[in-house]
This record gives structure tokens, sequence and C-alpha cells, in this order.
């Protein structure tokens, strides 16, 4: 059999020591994933591995630098998942958010069930490395790459469901105004459900003073601040002139755009995954 190479060694041990952290949860954290433990699983002896870190705590450092830069999947492609379909069936925009916000980290009762399930963990897991301050700068430059990526990819995610759904952005916010907003938004609830603070859901009745329906209190702030960073995009071909839209509430749900501008040589509308959570 041929002996793997010190780098295959190093994948190998660090590849354990994350299977470890999902096994253990977010709120153990790297420090209590001992190198010895890791290397009776993997069946090697002590030697192999300080022969690649000098002590315990570089392996730990090097773990936690692999569990930032680690992704099972594009950053949006869940949220881009739980919509498309939709999309396609011409729902509304409330329809859409509250289908959205499903697929984010609400509680953890919600772990390890149905499609993406490891992703949320990853996304958990690299949260609390995150918040719980990183150390290094290279730790700390995995933990802003981290972000930037997510920041892009959800930018192109809510610039095509503005498009479809005929919203722009207010003067003088932008997309990525918005999408940072919503970031540090999920980001805190998520905190929330690492911690076990739970999120019910709240059963909105016809004569209340919210949108009717079934909805999470997370899904009803991303609406909250989507109507405070958006509004309807009347183009100058538009029928309605602006005078006919002023005053409009740019909360009220519309279907998506069937123009031309949205749909693909075959004539559907093109789906909203992005090139790049």
């Amino acid at each position: 059999m041929r002996r793997r190479t010190g780098e295959e060694t190093r994948q190998l041990l660090l590849s354990i020591g994350l299977d470890m952290l999902f096994e253990r949860g977010a709120a153990i954290g790297v420090e209590h994933i001992r190198l010895q433990e890791v290397l009776r699983r993997a069946g090697l002896t002590t030697g192999a591995a300080y022969r690649l870190w000098a002590d315990q705590t570089e392996y730990q450092h090097d773990l936690a630098l692999a569990m930032l830069r680690l992704r099972f999947a594009d950053p949006i492609e869940n949220a881009t998942a739980a919509v498309e379909q939709l999309m396609e069936d011409g729902a509304d925009v409330d329809t859409i958010i509250r289908a959205a916000s499903e697929t984010h980290a609400l509680d953890s009762e919600r772990r390890g069930e149905g499609r993406g399930s490891r992703d949320t963990e990853a996304f958990l897991l690299a949260l609390a490395l995150r918040a719980s301050g990183a150390t290094t700068p290279e730790l700390r430059a995995a933990s802003r790459e981290r972000h930037e990526e997510s920041v892009e990819g959800f930018s192109r995610f809510y610039e095509r469901l503005m498009k479809a759904y005929g919203y722009r952005m207010k003067t003088p916010y932008t997309v990525r105004d918005f999408t940072e907003a919503m970031a540090a938004l999920g980001e805190g609830f998520a905190i929330h459900a690492l911690e076990g603070i739970e999120h019910p859901p709240l059963d909105i009745a016809e004569d209340d003073e919210a949108p009717t329906g079934r909805w999470s209190l997370f899904g009803l702030a991303v609406r909250a601040l989507a109507a405070g960073f958006m509004t309807r995009d009347v183009p100058a071909t538009s029928d309605e002139s602006p005078e006919a839209t002023e005053g409009r509430d740019p909360e009220t749900p519309a279907a998506p755009r069937s123009g031309a501008d949205d749909a693909d040589s075959r004539g559907r509308r093109a789906p909203l995954r992005s090139p790049s959570r």
C-alpha cells in the first residue's frame, strides 16, 4: 500500500476533526477537539501529527481555518431552490419571502432535517467561530472572505428577484446595503438558534394590522426590511405614470413580471440560480 504524503495525512486529520465538530455541535468549539482523539480515530501515532503541527494549538488553529472555509454548496443554493418553482408558478412577493425565510437556520429542532441540513450545520459552526472572535490575522481574513462571498452571491440573488417582481432600490441605497442588513439580521437570528432560543411562528388573522397567514418573525422582519429599502419600479414606457403610482404602498405584493427581459431563449422565465451561503 502506498504511504500517505504529509499533505494527505494533514487533510485526513483535519477531515476527522471537522467530523467531530459536526457530531458535537457548534457550542463545543475547536478547543475541545483533542489531537490525541483525532489520531486514535485515524489509527495514527502521535509522531504523524507532530511532523505537521508543533502542538495541539496549531492543529486547532488549522481546524478552525478549515471550518471557516468549508462550504458544501453555493451560498444561495437553498434559497434559490425554495423559490424557483414558486417563481415559475407566478407566486406573489409575500409567498416568496415566506418560502425563502423558511430556509434559514431559525431553530435547533430543524437541524439535521431535510435538504441542506449539512449546509445549515456548516453555516452555524462557521458563525459560532466568527462570533467567538478570530484570534489570528489568517482566521480573521478567512472570516471576512466567507462573509464577502455570501454578500456577493446574495446580492445577485436579490437583484434577480427585484427585476422579476418590478422593484428597485430607493435612493441612496444599493443592493449591497440591503444585503449587508439582511446578513446582520439573518446571523442574529442564527445566533439565537445556537443559544437555543425558540423561534415560534406567528399566525396573523385577516383583521390584524399585518400581512395575513403564518409567518416566522424572521420572515416578517425581512418583509419590513425590503419595504424600507425598496420601491416599485415604474419603467418610462409603462402605462402607469409616476403620478398614478404615487402613494402606493411599497409593500403591496406583486406577481413576477412576464416580459421578455425575464425570459430565456425558449420563452420561459430564467431561473434564479446564481453562479456563486
